[in-house]
């Protein structure tokens, strides 16, 4: 039996290693001590399977090089260092091992929480460094009776809350993409909310870095905060505003932040490090013993399974094989999914079903588009990497059911494809198709026939179809210095009116307020393609 090889590329536990080495199909080439051009251009074309970590840039002159290359397994989470789309194009799925580090960033978190509240690390160093006993100057505040914000209730912000608890601390959690009941049956407060986060004594975030997520914290959520509020970040740079941070600390009104991760790394020079009120750490969610031994043995049993073809856990991708579908049906795959992530930002809500109706001849493709239309819709809504691979399984454990029907008729145009998302907020329904133009195009929204081109910042706004509001909408978005640069209007035969506006910028949440505050307005939605 032909043994698979698999490379080592970068440094991983020995445990990891020990696995690679007994299993007596696989050929095992520790390569991590080798110059990266070396390896690149001698090693890698023998490779079925690479192992890297952040020192491998996996890129075009890698990838040019991995002539026989099935897997990569990225022993770690992020893949900022990964070439996706150009390993996709050539048939390499991209792993990674994402729950592998989960308690090490959980225990992170706790440890700068606890060194927010009690200044530890700067009555160590005014009693170690500059040996000075000053017991009088180092009051701190007890975690038991304060309220903690939990943004984002997935793997590591779940436990993060269930030891907090363990401190007699009271939890609020905010995470609309979760049923109440996964914080409510731990006795603790779920809420919808986002200002009952901003009330709390000590925020700490654990979500996804999105378009959703990034600055959610600002100057404005600052100033809504409680005097002396803590603040802890151990989940991705960005998520916090490092300028509204700085002000906020510098100001007093951040009493302490815990910070771990930074816009810029390394963060040698921000200048979050000259104040006297942050606990600071060199992104160390991940380093622990533990952590690396899981990294290590993880990222090795991907590899082996991979090369034998076994199974491709935490793929990221999905190798498409151009030459088994016609030209026409990837760009409808694209733009399913395109579909699904826009009908999640609408309906911004827990996800309880996703159905797909495929019209005319693109119906025989209607399953695999069910897939791409899934990954959309949930990637912004989960903690977990959503891919083609396991888009299924995520959504069985989260309860979401997802249908697809094939309709081989259509009457209006040749191919359509239509989604339905049903979440606890309601139900959004979408159709979509691609004209001879190649220019992707949505046709349907909630039962309004609309045209409009899928891309960039949308704004939809319901209302009564009464007379003035399209100037009413002009003159609110002008007045806040928003550039329309497509107005799509459709009527319903229930006296309301719906338009699709296309702006050249990102619109903020008061140009929406104003728009909700409008007479006419039934309901306004902002979503970013």
């Amino acid at each position: 039996m032909k043994k698979h090889t698999v490379v080592v590329c970068d440094h991983i536990h020995e445990a990891g290693l020990e696995m690679l080495r007994n299993d007596e199909n696989i050929n095992f080439i520790m390569a991590a001590d080798l110059d990266k051009k070396e390896l690149i251009e001698t090693i890698i074309p023998q490779a079925d399977v690479a192992i890297t970590r952040s020192s491998t840039d996996v890129d075009e002159f890698f990838i040019k090089h991995a002539t026989n290359m099935k897997a990569i397994v990225r022993a770690g989470v992020g893949v900022d260092n990964v070439d996706i789309p150009g390993c996709s194009k050539e048939g390499i799925i991209v792993m990674n091992v994402p729950t592998a580090n989960t308690i090490a960033a959980v225990e992170l978190t706790m440890t700068h929480m606890l060194s927010c509240m009690r200044m530890f690390p700067y009555s160590h160093n005014h009693l170690k460094i500059d040996r000075v006993w000053k017991r009088e100057q180092w009051y701190g505040y007890e975690m038991k009776g304060k309220k903690l914000g939990v943004i984002g209730f997935g793997n590591i912000g779940s436990r993060v809350a269930k030891r907090a608890k363990s401190f007699e601390m009271d939890i609020v959690a905010y995470d609309p993409y979760i049923h109440p009941s996964t914080v409510t049956d731990l006795d603790m407060t779920y809420t919808k909310n986002f200002q009952d986060i901003l009330e709390c004594d000590i925020i700490t975030i654990h979500t996804p870095k999105n378009k959703e997520t990034i600055n959610i914290i600002n100057e404005a959520e600052i100033a809504k905060m409680k005097e002396g509020v803590v603040l802890i970040n151990c989940a991705r740079g960005g998520l916090y505003n490092e300028e509204a941070l700085f002000n906020g600390l510098k100001s007093k009104k951040i009493r302490f932040a815990g910070i771990d991760v930074f816009n810029k790394e390394p963060a040698i020079s921000n200048p979050l490090l000259d104040l006297d009120n942050i606990t600071v750490s060199p992104h160390l969610g991940a380093n622990t013993f533990e952590s690396q031994y899981n990294i290590g043995t993880q990222a090795a049993k991907n590899a082996i399974e991979a090369a034998k073809g076994i199974a491709y856990p935490h793929a990221m991708n999905l190798p498409i094989d151009e030459s088994k579908i016609p030209v026409y049906v990837k760009p409808f795959l694209e733009m399913g999914q395109k579909i699904g992530f826009l009908a999640s930002q609408i309906n911004n809500s827990q996800i309880i079903a996703i159905k797909v109706s495929g019209h005319g001849d693109i119906s025989n493709y209607v399953e695999s588009l069910s897939t791409f239309v899934a990954v959309g819709a949930m990637s912004q809504s989960s903690d977990e990497t959503i891919n083609y691979v396991n888009a299924e399984f995520v959504a069985k454990e989260k309860g979401i059911k997802i249908e697809w029907e094939a309709l081989n008729e259509s009457s209006v145009f040749k191919n359509v494809i239509t989604v339905k998302l049903t979440t606890a907020e309601g139900t959004t329904s979408m159709s979509a198709t691609i004209f001879d133009d190649g220019v992707k195009r949505i046709v349907a929204i909630d039962g309004f026939d609309i045209e409009v081109a899928l891309k960039g910042d949308m704004i939809l706004f319901k209302n009564s179809d009464v007379p003035g509001v399209i100037g009413s909408i002009g003159s609110t978005l002008a007045k806040n210095n928003v550039n329309i640069s497509d107005f799509s209007l459709a009527r319903n035969n229930e006296s309301q009116a719906l338009a699709v506006i296309l702006v050249d910028d990102a619109v903020n949440d008061t140009t929406l307020a104003q728009l909700a505050s409008l007479d006419a307005c039934i309901s306004v939605h902002y979503a970013r393609l």
